[in-house]
């Protein structure tokens, strides 16, 4: 194997170099690309060859649409009947308000598929309401925006689309229901941290259980909650593929938001769907140019080094899952998150695979470490998003967030060697 040390200086250092130009991060893929194929003396029309075959999947087509559902739920009034939801629920916890929270992002993150807009939507609604209770405003933001990352877990995630193109054809259905228990899982231990602070700071609790008022709750809640059942029950029975429950989806979403929520005028549809195109135009963008700097790197055999570099440092198991995840976690300071999925994903998944960790189960990893990259700054883009929702300036966020990391690490380590929780659910459904 012949390697071309000066062609891959060129390809990373480019990159590497307009990332820290803050030039953004699909022209930075791009332009770096080019300037490796200008190297090698390789014909550009490679370029307009690649982006085409990187955009060219039937799977990739669900993400426009699930992107549209999370987008025309969330702009129809269905975040505040999912918290009513978990209000009755578990509103009766000593720091209810916050167990609200990080349910209403388990049920939200089950319609959007997005961190920012679980940070966006509940957000609006929450943190005022739990500061008006008596709660601080940095731990009621620290609270939204930690719990935002269950959304890129929990069925359906545009995300998990990606990573399945990403990694060469991993099954869509079996990355759903990989995703249910570790989001669960996240859940659990955001509320059991949330319950600590809260009896430790005197935080207030809620109105008892009531069964009544949990069935009204739910039944308002249904029409929101069986836009999931459409995708996910669709995809693991058969029925549809991703892109077919997905298109459906849309549809449902826009019958429920406009004619039965009527939370969405016909103005505000527009806006959503403007909206909508520009996040789209990013994402197609990034996938196509992702597709040229995948094709520089297997050609410049970098995923190989890369993995005989990293095996090179040590040949212990747990060392080797652990370094995976440290590099992945700095990723995430730096990138955001469908960029780490289509670059790091070549390069780290063959490591990944050496020390025994299947498809489905590192595509679980991947997303929950880029969920927590969404916290970290300079780049975090929820940090950003809950600040300007909230009013509270990002350093207090960052103080107020440390003790969900360690509840956060805890899961993801406990993703990382216990397999049967991203495992079980689609082992049982037959994946």
């Amino acid at each position: 194997m012949i390697v071309n040390h000066t062609a891959i200086a060129i390809l990373i250092g480019s990159f590497l170099i307009m990332i820290v130009l803050r030039i953004h991060i699909a022209y930075a893929v791009g332009i770096s690309s080019t300037l490796c194929l200008l190297y090698l003396g390789i014909p550009l029309n490679n370029i307009c060859q690649q982006m085409v075959k990187g955009l060219n999947s039937f799977s990739l087509m669900a993400v426009p649409f699930f992107i549209t559902m999370g987008s025309l739920m969330g702009a129809g009034g269905i975040s505040d009947k999912l918290i009513k939801l978990s209000n009755s629920l578990v509103g009766w916890m000593h720091g209810g308000l916050a167990m609200v929270n990080i349910v209403a992002s388990y049920f939200f993150g089950g319609v959007s598929g997005s961190a920012t807009a679980d940070t966006a939507s509940i957000g609006k609604l929450m943190i005022p309401m739990m500061v008006d209770a008596g709660y601080d405003d940095d731990f009621s933001t620290a609270v939204t925006v930690t719990s935002s990352v269950e959304g890129l877990l929990v069925p359906p995630s545009h995300n998990m689309v990606i990573y399945a193109t990403a990694a060469g054809g991993v099954s869509v259905g079996a990355l759903f229901m990989a995703g249910y228990l570790p989001g669960a899982a996240l859940a659990i231990s955001l509320m059991v941290g949330s319950y600590i602070i809260s009896m430790k700071r005197n935080y207030p609790k809620g109105e008892r259980f009531s069964l009544p008022v949990f069935l009204k709750q739910l039944g308002q809640s249904i029409w929101a909650l069986f836009a999931i059942l459409i995708v996910v029950v669709g995809v693991v029975a058969g029925v549809f593929t991703a892109t077919e429950s997905a298109a459906i989806a849309v549809i449902y979403s826009l019958i429920i938001s406009m004619a039965v929520y009527k939370g969405l005028t016909w103005k505000g549809l527009w806006n959503v769907l403007g909206e909508c195109i520009d996040t789209l135009a990013i994402v197609l963008i990034l996938c196509g140019t992702s597709s040229i700097f995948g094709y520089c790197l297997t050609y410049l055999h970098v995923p190989v080094l890369a993995a005989n570099f990293i095996t090179g440092i040590t040949s212990n198991r747990i060392l080797l899952i652990l370094l995976i995840n440290l590099i992945l976690l700095v990723l995430g300071m730096i990138m955001d998150m469908a960029p780490i999925i289509l670059i790091a994903t070549p390069i780290l998944f063959p490591v990944a695979q050496s020390v025994g960790i299947g498809a489905v189960q590192f595509g679980i990893i991947m997303i929950l470490n880029c969920g927590i990259g969404l916290l970290t700054p300079p780049v975090g883009s929820c940090l950003f998003i809950g600040s300007a929702v909230s009013g509270v300036r990002i350093e207090r966020i960052v103080k107020a967030t440390l003790p969900f990391y360690i509840c956060m690490i805890i899961v993801l380590l406990l993703v990382n060697f216990v397999p049967q929780i991203s495992l079980l659910i689609p082992t049982l459904c037959g994946y």
